[in-house]
């Protein structure tokens, strides 16, 4: 009985929505201005098919690599005196966090050597 009454409940919700968000659109009236994306305050005036260039999105897309790599990063360096205290994992910590330094600076070489930071490209 409860869920006769659960799933009742949930269709009239459903189709109660459905039917005021009509009505409610019918009575909202659409203007152009409302239509246009926000450019600044004023009027766009390049269309919508204009692309960014390659370069944005690579600049962007390493600055999110090498951020998630810093963040991996700070809590070893939080804790990094007490891991120094514990003398059996003080050589396994430190040589697991030079190698993740040694991929990051592979990384950041291989980003230069591709002249990946080069703006004038």
């Amino acid at each position: 009985m409860l869920l006769l009454l659960a799933v009742g409940f949930t269709a009239f919700m459903l189709f109660g929505s459905v039917i005021v968000g009509r009505w409610a659109n019918r009575r909202l009236r659409r203007l152009a201005a409302k239509d246009m994306p926000y450019e600044c305050g004023m009027v766009p005036v390049a269309g919508e098919s204009t692309r960014l260039a390659v370069k944005f999105h690579l600049v962007a897309m390493l600055f999110i690599l090498f951020d998630i790599e810093l963040v991996f990063l700070y809590p070893w360096a939080v804790v990094f005196r007490s891991m120094l205290e514990d003398a059996a994992t003080r050589n396994l910590i430190l040589a697991a966090m030079l190698s993740f330094l040694g991929i990051l600076l592979a990384g950041y070489w291989y980003a230069v050597k591709k002249r990946a930071f080069d703006w004038q490209k």
